[in-house]
């Protein structure tokens, strides 16, 4: 075999594999097609926002608050449960961890952010390190 036809089928089986792996890892995905935020419209996101200020502002550590998408005209049935896990001061600053579960047609799913805040500023979503 020369060395040429050999070249070519490593480049060929190396090809195959992947895209293979591409597939593979493509459809290990397709679960995320049903998570609870993939049904959400923009009134659901903005309604969802006002109930998450509003439990920042509102709610001690370890408190909860529920939300459910009604009114924003969505056929899906979305709800959340907020709750304020931990709140810390550093001086003027405060931070507040949050636990979002959002649940709709039979899954759940788990956010985690954080929002911080100067003084009696806005509160303002962090991004994970």
């Amino acid at each position: 075999m020369s060395m040429r036809t050999r070249a070519f089928r490593q480049l060929t089986v190396a090809g195959l594999l992947l895209g293979a792996a591409i597939g593979a890892q493509a459809a290990n995905l397709g679960f995320l097609n049903d998570t609870p935020i993939t049904y959400m419209k923009q009134r659901d996101v903005d309604s969802i926002k006002q109930a998450v200020f509003a439990a920042l502002d509102e709610k001690q550590d370890g408190e909860s608050a529920n939300w459910v998408n009604e009114g924003t005209r969505n056929s899906v049935k979305i709800d959340a449960t907020i709750t304020v896990v931990r709140t810390t001061k550093d001086g003027e600053r405060t931070c507040r961890d949050m636990g979002v579960v959002l649940n709709a047609k039979g899954q759940s799913m788990n956010l985690r952010p954080q929002f911080c805040r100067e003084g009696s500023g806005k509160w303002q979503l962090q991004k994970k390190r």
